[in-house]
């Protein structure tokens, strides 16, 4: 289904059980790639809740147009009202690198409530953002302007390396695909260049006044954020659970194994009652 939420059309979906649901889970997603990362992980946990995923507006098959800004703060803020619109009152949200700090923009600035909140790999604490961050920051509009064969080899290097290499031609190709249409290029340059560590300090900041139970999750070989700060979390997060480390996946652990990821979920989802 599209929803128009505030006048920004925004991709959202949702799976059902064919049975009873035992609560609401809303699947927050990073970048760049879209609410496909979370597919094969909302499946599973479809057998027993309703999943609600969205493509993010900038991403996957919402809009992408520079008169939408995209960066962290409105993100948020666009979150919090998707679940007033949605009627979903205090979700399990999990959520997934940048989803993270969206996640948290819409609990701690814009005032939703969950009834727990799990991160994986989540952009929250610095530091964040690459080399390459900065240069597209300084450069995006020379970068949208490269040609599409070389703009389509740089996006399918650069999320083949958040795990490592490990995920097959195909799966890399359907999270690089919306990138490589023509409102696509673009877009991909414009959305890394409105990501600023200075939108995710005011949350860091405010860790300490998240108000739902939180668990945390990680790959212990994500080349993009190292999982040190899965325990730096841990420790900022009042009464959070101790981190599940997800040994040999890297940073798209979600797809890199599905199986072992959404076990963990489902597991915190059954501690929760």
């Amino acid at each position: 289904m599209r929803e128009d939420l505030t006048g920004t059309p925004i991709a959202a979906y949702q799976l059902s059980p064919s049975g009873p649901a035992r609560g609401d889970v809303v699947l927050c997603h990073g970048t760049p790639w879209s609410s496909r990362v979370w597919l094969p992980v909302a499946q599973r946990l479809a057998r027993d809740h309703r999943v609600w995923l969205w493509d993010m507006p900038g991403y996957g098959q919402s809009i992408m147009d520079p008169a939408y800004p995209v960066d962290l703060v409105r993100q948020g803020r666009r979150f919090a009202g998707l679940l007033r619109n949605w009627g979903v009152r205090r979700p399990h949200v999990v959520a997934h690198d940048i989803g993270g700090a969206v996640a948290l923009g819409a609990h701690l600035l814009g005032g939703a409530d969950f009834a727990s909140l799990f991160l994986l790999d989540v952009v929250t604490l610095e530091p964040w953002g690459s080399p390459f961050f900065s240069l597209v920051a300084e450069h995006d509009d020379v970068f949208a302007r490269l040609p599409p064969a070389l703009h389509a080899a740089l996006v399918v290097e650069y999320i083949a390396g958040a795990s490592n290499h490990r995920l097959d031609a195909e799966r890399t190709a359907e999270l690089a695909a919306p990138w490589l249409t023509e409102a696509g290029r673009p877009a991909f340059y414009r959305q890394i260049a409105q990501l600023r560590p200075a939108d995710t300090r005011p949350l860091a900041e405010r860790l300490g006044e998240v108000r739902c139970r939180t668990g945390i999750g990680w790959g212990a070989e994500d080349p993009w954020i190292d999982v040190e700060q899965a325990f730096r979390l841990h420790a900022a997060i009042p009464g959070s659970t101790a981190p599940v480390i997800f040994d040999g996946l890297g940073h798209l652990a979600p797809m890199e194994d599905p199986d072992a990821v959404a076990t963990a979920i489902r597991h915190w989802l059954s501690a929760q009652g």
